[in-house]
């Protein structure tokens, strides 16, 4: 015979119990089931994560699929430096192995004649103070493609050109096929030593007043070659015996170019 006394815990406990009981299943189980919905809401499609990467007004023309782990690029912007930066932000995202790049520049119309002379001006100026005349870069404008070739002293020279280029309105592509010159103590020393028998002569002095229009020296392992324009045959040919004379050259190939005449080459 149960005591009185413990009648009334006996019915509050199973009071409780049956309260317990009666709650919806639902409440229990509902921190484990908020928490994987907020993780499927965090987890973002490849395509939607490349689309965030490109939210930016220069992409606001710029669609995203993606297939395969591969993003393919499309729609327009103004610049190609914009078309180059969709690029690398598209590999940045996780679970994109490659990216097919088929944005086209719009933007400015610019003739093949017009776009190289404006980047002509402004590549003979680029890197002015940080031996400008050691970097012998050229150019060509097919169809606004941008061809940059020849030398380039350091890879920060030859990165500032295409960089300049890619962000010059009119430009649709750039190729880039600037060679650096060799890391070499050597080849530092013998660029100097041209520099100053070149710039050290009576009548070549004069290309060292406009930092635009300099004797371009390029130096690889020991061979010279000079770029450039310069007033006359004559000038040319000092040049290139001035060059010859350096102590440690191996050889020297004249590219000067004699104003309003073709390529002197020797």
């Amino acid at each position: 015979m149960i005591p009185t006394r413990n009648i009334g815990k006996i019915v509050l406990a199973g009071f409780a119990v049956g309260a317990l009981l009666s709650l919806p299943q639902v409440s229990l189980a509902s921190p484990r089931t908020n928490g994987a919905f907020v993780a499927m809401e965090d987890e973002k499609s490849p395509a939607a994560a490349v689309q965030e990467k490109l939210n930016k007004k220069q992409f606001q023309n710029v669609k995203v699929t993606v297939d395969n782990g591969i993003a393919t690029l499309s729609g327009t912007v103004d610049l190609y430096e914009y078309k180059e930066d969709a690029d690398k932000r598209a590999h940045k995202v996780k679970g994109i192995a490659g990216v097919r790049n088929e944005i086209q520049v719009a933007g400015t119309s610019v003739s093949d004649e017009q776009l190289k002379q404006k980047l002509l001006e402004k590549l003979q100026y680029d890197r002015v103070g940080y031996g400008n005349a050691f970097n012998a870069i050229s150019l060509d404008v097919h169809g606004g493609v941008v061809t940059l070739g020849g030398h380039a002293r350091t890879p920060v020279d030859k990165d500032s050109a295409l960089s300049l280029v890619s962000m010059y309105p009119g430009v649709k592509d750039v190729q880039d096929e600037i060679e650096v010159d060799p890391v070499s103590i050597m080849d530092d020393g013998i660029r100097m030593q041209v520099a100053r028998a070149v710039y050290g002569y009576p009548t070549l002095q004069k290309y060292a007043i406009d930092p635009a229009k300099p004797i371009r020296i390029s130096v690889q392992s020991g061979n010279v070659e000079l770029y450039g324009v310069v007033d006359s045959k004559a000038d040319s040919d000092v040049a290139y015996l001035r060059a010859n004379q350096v102590p440690g050259v191996f050889s020297v190939k004249n590219h000067l170019q004699v104003a309003n005449q073709g390529d002197e080459k020797k």
